[in-house]
Order: structure tokens, then sequence, then C-alpha cells
């Protein structure tokens, strides 16, 4: 079994998630990380072991290093095409972030570029590997609801609720972000539906900024958000299902809730990380003609973890559900729908959107 060396870029909070799951897979050892903070750089770097001169400051150099496999990069929106790009340049797999890009003018560009010289990739819409979900494409893949009519879909929290006078931080920042909830969550839930439904066809949305102003982190200063609260939009897919979608980071009461219902013509399906190991199955029964309600069990054959995927991906045996570079770049095409509708208060044609439908 060949061992793939990762190379770590970023190593916030989110580090951690990717650090405990790739301990998980045998296969896989951490060998260079790259940070813009030497407190951070040391911390991890004493945790993992890494050696003083495979701690970087410049992810350039991580990249090109002769000792470094594949790279996963964790890091705020603003550098995710940057680095990509290295990855392209210097023939690197890599698992990167979500969203794709900041702009979908930067995604337009990275795509030429994969064109070009591709390498294996992945983007990390981690919730494709919710058991729930998973169980619930392999019921839509048997055709057991039959035809999906519809679905809705909402990825809910609530840190930015005004009750909890949540100070202006990286994720508050447009040019570090370019979106704000929508990018955040709202990615997850375009890729949920991508994943279980297929591609989108058009969409009507609204974004909203509920709370125009939060203090600095660092003083009494109040600093203008020019983000999103809140976001919603409808969708017609490609084959014809409708969907609703809602995303907000003021929901009291919700930590990190996604799920999505899918109405099809033999019952319901419901699936949420807040159950992550339960499907809900409601229909009517053959025998009674009573509406019934049952929470199924995940099998244990659907399982599977993000970074078994991404190494399955470096061995040249990914599973068919991996999100890979193209996933990325549908999921910001939908998200610049999403921002050009509320723009232009109409439709958009998500199929016809491209650089030219934006000049």
């Amino acid at each position: 079994m060949k061992l793939f060396r990762i190379g770590l870029i970023g190593l916030g909070g989110m580090a951690n998630v990717h650090i405990n799951g790739l301990k998980n897979v045998p296969n896989t050892t951490i060998t260079a990380i790259c940070d813009v903070q030497h407190a951070a750089l040391e911390k991890v770097g004493d945790q993992l072991g890494i050696p003083p001169e495979k701690r970087f400051t410049d992810f350039h150099k991580l990249i090109r290093d002769e000792d470094v496999d594949a790279v996963v990069s964790v890091t705020p929106n603003l550098v995710h095409a940057e680095i990509m790009r290295s990855c392209l340049e210097a023939k690197k797999p890599f698992l990167s972030e979500k969203p794709f890009t900041m702009t979908f003018d930067e995604a337009e560009e990275l795509k030429r570029y994969y064109e070009q010289g591709p390498v294996p990739a992945m983007i990390g819409f981690s919730y494709r590997y919710t058991p729930a979900f998973r169980y619930a494409k392999e019921w839509l893949t048997q055709g057991k609801i039959g035809d999906v009519r519809s679905f809705s879909v909402q990825y809910l929290q609530s840190w930015g609720a005004a009750v909890y006078n949540q100070p202006f931080v990286w994720r508050l920042d447009k040019s570090v972000t370019g979106t704000g909830a929508l990018g955040d969550l709202g990615a997850h839930m375009i890729d949920l539906a991508h994943y279980l439904i297929g591609p989108f066809r058009e969409l009507s949305a609204n974004l909203e900024t509920f709370i125009s102003s939060r203090k600095s982190l660092t003083s009494d200063e109040w600093i203008k958000v020019e983000v999103d609260d809140f976001a919603s939009f409808q969708a017609r897919m490609a084959n014809g299902a409708a969907g609703v979608f809602q995303t907000s980071r003021n929901a009291i009461g919700s930590g990190n809730q996604l799920e999505i219902s899918l109405y099809g013509d033999r019952g319901t399906l419901h699936a949420s990380t807040l159950h992550p190991d339960k499907l809900v199955w409601i229909h009517i029964d053959e025998e009674s003609g009573e509406l019934v309600e049952k929470k199924l069990d995940v099998p244990q054959r659907v399982k599977l973890s993000q970074w078994e995927d991404f190494a399955g991906l470096l061995a040249g045996t990914p599973s068919g559900s991996l999100p890979d570079f193209m996933a990325g770049y549908e999921n910001q095409k939908v998200l610049e729908a999403v921002v050009r509708s509320n723009e232009w208060k109409r439709t958009v044609s998500v199929e016809d959107l491209s650089a030219r439908t934006l000049e």
C-alpha cells in the first residue's frame, strides 16, 4: 500500500477536522504544514512532529516541496483559487475547501487552466459523506420513492443572530469571503441538490443582510457588513423537479442543521445532519392504506469518510460520489446565479450562465 504524503495549508479551526480525519486513513500522513501565523505553525508542528524545515509560511513552497504528494487546503475563501492554480502548475493532487472560488470569474479562469492540465482534485463538500444523505442517494438511484417532483433544503445556524452580539469576523468580510451565508452554508445546499437530484436549470433568489453593522474585534469601531445573513431561492432542476432552498445564520436554536426532504410519487424521504445515521421514510402502507412513518437505520455499506475517498482518489480508486473539480465549478456557477438573480430581480438561467452573460 502506497503511503501518500500530505501537505496541509491553513491551520485554523477546520484544520483539526482534517487532521483527525486523515489520522484514520492508514495510507496518508501529513509531512508538511503551512500558515501565516507562526504560533499556529509551532503548535501544530509540534503536535504532529513536523520538522522545522517542513513548516512553511508560503504555500507555494509547500506545494512545490518534493516530499509532498498531495495538498489539503483549509484556508479562507480569498486564496482558494490561487492555491488550486498553484497545485495545477505543480501537478499536485489536492483537496480544497469550499466554496470553490470567491467569484465566478475566478472559477471560469481556473476551469480553463484545469482543462489544459487536469490533476486529481476534490472539493470539500463534506456533507456528501453524511451517512443519511448517502443512504438517500441509494434510495433515489434504485427508484424507491418514484419520480421526485419537488424537494426542500435548508441549512440553518444561529451564531449570527442579534442576541449573540457577534463581532465582525472574517466570515463577514466581503473582501475575504465573497458572499456570506450563501457561500459558506448555501454552497453545501447546492452540492447536496447536485448530488441527490442533478443539475440546475434556472432559479430565482433573494439575499438579506439582517444586521448591517457589527463591532470590530479589536476596537470600538462599528464595521459595515456587506455580505448576506440569509439566502433563499427557488429552483427548477434539469430533470424538472422543483426545489426550495433557505440558509440563515440567524436561526436561534439551530446549531448546524442541514436537511433535505424529497417528495416522490411513492412517498417522502427526509435526511438531516441532526440524525446522521437515520433516514425517515413516509409513505402509504400497501396493506392497511394508512400513512406510515419509519425511521430507518443507515447500513454500514454506504458509509465512507471524506478522507477515505480522497485517499482513494490519490490511489486511482475514488468512489462515484466524490465531489471533483467540476463539482466545484458547477457549484460556483449556481452561487453566481443566486447573486445575479438577487441583483437583477428576475429568474436566471443557470444552464446559460457564462462570463458573457455577466458583461
